[in-house]
C-alpha cells in the first residue's frame, strides 16, 4: 500500500501549521503528504514549506490548483499522487487536526477489504475556549446531516448498491481504483456543490465496500459553526439552503 494524504488549502496561514504537526506526530509515519494550495493569497505556502525544511524526515510536497474550490483542488491533489504511483489516498482540510492513529485507522480499514472509508468528526477543542455545549454540538450537527441524508430524495436511486453513509470530505480515504472509477471529486467550488457526497454516490453505484471506522478520528474546526449559526450551519450542509454571503470563514 503506498498511501499519500491530500490537503486543499486556501488562505490557512493560521491553521494548517497545527494540522502539518499532527500529521508529523502519527503513529505511522509511512505516508506522502500533498498540500494543494488553491490560489492562496496569504502566507499559507510559506507556513508549508517552513515546515517541510524544518521535518525533513516528512515526505512534503505542493503543488498548486488555482480553480477555486475544495473539490478542484481535492481532485487535482488525490490525481497528482495517483500519477505519482499512490495506490490509496486519504484526505482531511488544512483546519483539521487528525487523531494521532488516523494514519494507521486509515490503513487497518483498507486491510479489512473497505475501499472507501471514514470516521467520526469531533470539535477541535484548541481554537476557542469552547463551553460544554459547544463540545457537544458539531458531533450533533454531523449527526443530523448524516440523518438527513439518508432520507434525503437526491441520495435515493435504484441504481444505488448500498445504503447513504455520510463522509466528511476532511476524513475521508479511498483506493486510487475506485477514486478513478467513481470520476473523482467534482471540480466544484464548496458553496455549489458539496464534492464528498457527490463522491459518495457515484461510489454507491459501483461497490458496497465502503463504510465507517470509530477509531478514525478527524478533530474539525468550528469556525464555521460559530460564524453560521445552529440553524444556518444545519441549512448549509442541508444543499445549501442557507447561503451566507462569506463562505470561506477564516
Amino acid at each position: 500500500m503506498d498511501l499519500w494524504v491530500v490537503i486543499p488549502a486556501y488562505d490557512e496561514e493560521r491553521s494548517i501549521g497545527a494540522t502539518l504537526r499532527r500529521l508529523g506526530e502519527q503513529t505511522d509515519a509511512d505516508f506522502t503528504l500533498v498540500v494543494v494550495d488553491n490560489g492562496s493569497t496569504d502566507g499559507t505556502v510559506e507556513v508549508v514549506r517552513a515546515f517541510g525544511d524544518e521535518h525533513p524526515k516528512l515526505d512534503l510536497r505542493i503543488v498548486h490548483e488555482q480553480q477555486k474550490g475544495t473539490g478542484a483542488a481535492a481532485d487535482t491533489g488525490i490525481r497528482h499522487a495517483l500519477a505519482a504511483g499512490a495506490t490509496h489516498v486519504a484526505r482531511t482540510d488544512a483546519d483539521c487536526l487528525p487523531d494521532h492513529g488516523w494514519i494507521a485507522a486509515v490503513k487497518r480499514a483498507f486491510d479489512e477489504g473497505l475501499e472507501m472509508v471514514s470516521g467520526p468528526l469531533r470539535p477541535r477543542t484548541d481554537e476557542f475556549e469552547l463551553k460544554l455545549w459547544e463540545r457537544r454540538l458539531l458531533p450533533a450537527v454531523v449527526g443530523l446531516a448524516a440523518t438527513f441524508g439518508r432520507f434525503r430524495p437526491g441520495n435515493q436511486d435504484p441504481l444505488y448498491l448500498g445504503p447513504y453513509v455520510m463522509m466528511p470530505g476532511c476524513n475521508v480515504a479511498i483506493s486510487g481504483e475506485l477514486y478513478e472509477r467513481a470520476g473523482g471529486f467534482p471540480r466544484t467550488r464548496i458553496e455549489d456543490v458539496h464534492e464528498d457526497r457527490a463522491l459518495v454516490n457515484q461510489v454507491r453505484k459501483l461497490t458496497t465496500a465502503y463504510g465507517l471506522r470509530k477509531d478514525m478520528t478527524v478533530y474539525g474546526s468550528v469556525r464555521r459553526l460559530r460564524a453560521y449559526g445552529l440553524v444556518g450551519t444545519l441549512g448549509w450542509y442541508a444543499d445549501h439552503r442557507y447561503k451566507p454571503d462569506v463562505v470561506d470563514i477564516r
